[in-house]
């Protein structure tokens, strides 16, 4: 594999880590999709979008 195959299977296999911890913990990741939107994904599948990027902590 090249570099660049080699990078995106990291990348892939650390979001898929980061949803098994997630569950694990009880817990939700937060990612940015390919739409631009930063949303929390928790272990149920429930996807909510955050509104303001900036506000440290939105509850």
């Amino acid at each position: 594999m090249n570099r660049v195959q080699d990078l995106s299977k990291l990348i892939k296999l650390t979001g898929e880590r980061a949803r098994l911890d997630a569950k694990a913990n009880g817990t939700y990741i937060v990612y940015k999709t390919d739409k631009g939107q930063i949303v929390r994904e928790y272990a149920n599948g429930e996807i909510i979008p955050i509104k303001d990027p900036d506000t440290p902590h939105e509850w």
